[in-house]
């Protein structure tokens, strides 16, 4: 990933259109956050804690993620990171009756390079570990030592959970997928009476330089690498996919 304060992301407007728009042009978000909540409610939920839960969100936007596990358990104990300070501002925005969420702004490079110099300031053991639509923007390497990153700061039996695009095994199917999303974002603007046209996302999502998505068995693989168990794609739509593993 070039650095993330000259990436798009780390303009204000664009972080802004996307928290407008994500439901109409991210495939199936809201089945996305179904098997997100069924995920934590057998594997989290239904354990018999005796203290809050204890979530990192990685890359956590505007704090869709944290708010839909908050309908499933509104106790649980919340790190919030993300680099753009338009998206913590409305992540704190969206959570600010919640009391003793911890909102960081700092970029996953920064996380990385805190760690490696021994200045890392997250010292919290987590129960589960999320992200959405983040991880995609680094480089293979960087993702194999966030992932190992992830692990060293779960808890043992915590789970990672991501929500993420991958690249398809061949470039028949990669175009494919692309031409699917599109008659998804199609039928769905019509559906949700939109009034802006997005068909125009997936060949932007194909070309932008910040993404560097890696195939789903690329990033199992990685997992496996670093000690996760139950290393598995839990759910697949075209590039669309939730995958993770336990520790």
């Amino acid at each position: 990933m070039s650095k993330f304060e000259k990436s798009e992301w780390a303009e204000d407007k664009h972080a802004k259109e996307f928290m407008e728009n994500a439901d109409i042009y991210i495939l199936e978000r809201q089945r996305l956050f179904e098997i997100l909540k069924s995920f934590y409610t057998y594997f989290l939920g239904n354990k018999a804690y005796q203290r809050p839960i204890n979530v990192l969100d990685l890359g956590c936007g505007d704090g869709a993620l944290t708010r839909e596990l908050l309908k499933e358990d509104p106790k649980i104990k919340v790190t919030l990171i993300d680099g753009s300070a338009e998206m913590i501002r409305n992540a704190r925005k969206h959570l600010e009756s919640y009391e003793g969420f911890n909102f960081i702004q700092k970029t996953f490079q920064e996380l990385l390079k805190d760690e490696s110099e021994g200045n890392d300031k997250i010292t919290d053991g987590f129960d589960f570990v999320i992200s959405s639509l983040a991880i995609h923007h680094l480089h293979t390497k960087e993702k194999e030592a966030l992932f190992r990153y992830i692990h060293e700061h779960l808890n043992s039996g915590g789970f990672f959970l991501n929500i993420e695009t991958v690249k398809a095994p061949t470039d028949e199917l990669e175009s494919w997928y692309r031409v699917l999303w599109g008659e998804w974002i199609r039928k769905n603007q019509i559906e949700m009476d939109a009034k802006e046209n997005f068909e125009y996302l997936p060949e932007q999502y194909k070309n932008n330089p910040d993404n560097h998505p890696d195939t789903i068995n690329t990033q199992l693989n990685a997992l496996k690498s670093v000690g996760f168990q139950q290393v598995d794609c839990y759910y697949k739509y075209g590039i669309f996919t939730i995958f993770g593993g336990k520790k």
